[in-house]
């Protein structure tokens, strides 16, 4: 399948389980699997017919397949016919209909992109714990309202976003494990066809495909189309395990505006084409712009879920075949710049530092709040006081660079706090981090027990993106 996503964004090896091809030589794969259950269960399907199939079954000519379908207006009848052609049969899609036939591939498709997703997904958390390894001990300010708030390190921040994606990653293994093979159920799902066929121990038919497919389930009472949800809470796994990777990408934006962190800039790398000296977070710009592409297809997904009629439509078809594929694309080239961003990221320790020397005597504000108490004083009355120096402070601040909070604050002695005692909470910044180094290197060991000692998922490097 074409278009921008697929030929700007995805990887070779998603747009290859997509593509029409590949689609196209499943499809004959199934056709040819069936007839071997059939004729394996006694319905009169010579071997020899069989290898007129298998023979042919590698030439896949498009335009051909195209042509028929513009003149009988409808598709798979149209693979069908070019199928019967090649092989000089007509002994293929016995007892089965379209969706027996589509749905079983698209959910082959779909078990074969979740596969590839995990594993970009674990490559992905790999390199997060790197960086939370490089940096567990890295004071940085910490926002909250992307306002400076208290003190954290830059190891924790990763942290927090390598355990958004640890839960994702742990829900997408859990539905990759349960997700069903349709199986061929017939124009309505009651399998008369097939029964009518191969006769009333029909049990074999699904169990063989879904071994062929390398399912473990298979559904038990679908109708002819599959329940639409389970395409929903696909796509929605998809969209979760994008959040760690756009959270991501919306903070190394607004670090890198205050020049703390740069994804990095190529010798002959251009940011903008009017002013020179830019360096734009620009890979993490795409992050989050295919992290809303990628909501928009789940969307779209979401309006045909529960909205079945009877045994089923068409209605969902156009729906599916943009969504399912684009979803896909979107959440591939997601990990893949991701994973780019994260293993070409440049820290400036130098401004970090500085911003967290401007700021640190306003982030300290609770501990004084807390020796205040500490020395008798009620405390609103204490945050009162505090609060108001800390708003003289910053005003001078911005005026003059000069910060004055804990000269204000040792004057009063109401607040009975000795200037010794502030100057002393400004000796080691990391004093004042809590508990996130614990936290982080907790992080640490969820993500070494979950990539384990793959070289293959430490090694992954994917293309640089355009």
């Amino acid at each position: 399948m074409s278009g921008v996503l697929a030929d700007r964004y995805a990887s070779k090896e998603m747009r290859e389980i997509w593509s029409q091809h590949k689609k196209v030589l499943l499809e004959r794969e199934l056709w040819i699997q069936v007839m071997k259950i059939q004729s394996k269960a006694g319905f009169a399907i010579g071997s020899d017919v069989i290898k007129s199939y298998e023979r042919v079954k590698n030439s896949i000519d498009l335009a051909s397949i195209n042509q028929r379908e513009r003149i009988i207006k409808h598709d798979v009848k149209a693979r069908i016919d070019e199928f019967n052609s090649l092989a000089g049969h007509q002994s293929i899609h016995l007892g089965m209909t379209s969706r027996d036939l589509t749905e079983n591939v698209e959910l082959w498709q779909t078990k074969q992109s979740l596969e590839l997703i995990e594993f970009k997904s674990l490559a992905f958390l790999h390199r997060l714990g790197d960086v939370i390894n490089s940096y567990l001990d890295l004071a940085i300010v910490a926002r909250t309202h992307n306002v400076p708030a208290q003190v954290t390190t830059l190891g924790r921040r990763f942290a927090s976003w390598a355990e958004e994606l640890i839960f994702a990653i742990q829900h997408l293994q859990q539905l990759r494990s349960r997700l069903p093979l349709r199986g061929i159920k017939g124009a309505v799902g009651t399998q008369q066809d097939a029964r009518d066929l191969i006769g009333s121990d029909i049990s074999l038919l699904d169990d063989e495909i879904a071994k062929t497919f390398g399912f473990q389930h298979v559904a038990l009472s679908s109708t002819q189309i599959y329940p639409r949800s389970y395409d929903y809470e696909v796509l929605s796994s998809l969209v979760q395990i994008s959040a760690a990777a756009t959270n991501m990408s919306t903070n190394i934006r607004l670090m890198s505006g205050l020049g703390l962190i740069s994804e990095g800039f190529k010798k002959e790398q251009v940011g903008s084409s009017a002013m020179p000296h830019k360096v734009n977070a620009r890979s993490s710009e795409r992050v989050n712009g295919l992290g809303v592409v990628l909501k928009g297809y789940t969307t779209m997904i979401a309006e045909i879920s529960g909205n079945q009629w009877n045994e089923g439509d068409v209605s969902c078809s156009v729906i599916r075949r943009v969504a399912l594929p684009n979803a896909f694309y979107a959440i591939d080239a997601i990990l893949d710049t991701a994973i780019n961003i994260v293993s070409n990221l440049t820290v400036s320790k130098f401004a970090i530092k500085s911003e967290l020397n401007e700021h640190l005597p306003f982030l300290l504000s609770s501990k004084i709040l807390i020796k205040a108490v500490d020395s008798g004083r009620g405390r609103e009355e204490a945050h009162k006081t505090i609060k108001e120096y800390a708003l003289i402070a910053a005003n001078e601040l911005r005026e003059t660079g000069k910060n004055s909070f804990f000269d204000l604050v040792s004057q009063d002695t109401r607040l009975g706090i000795p200037k010794e005692f502030l100057e002393n909470l400004l000796a080691d910044p990391l004093e004042h981090t809590g508990n996130a180094q614990d936290q982080a290197k907790a992080i640490l060991g969820k993500i070494r027990t979950l990539c384990g000692s793959s070289n293959e998922i430490s090694s992954y490097v994917p293309l640089e993106p355009i």
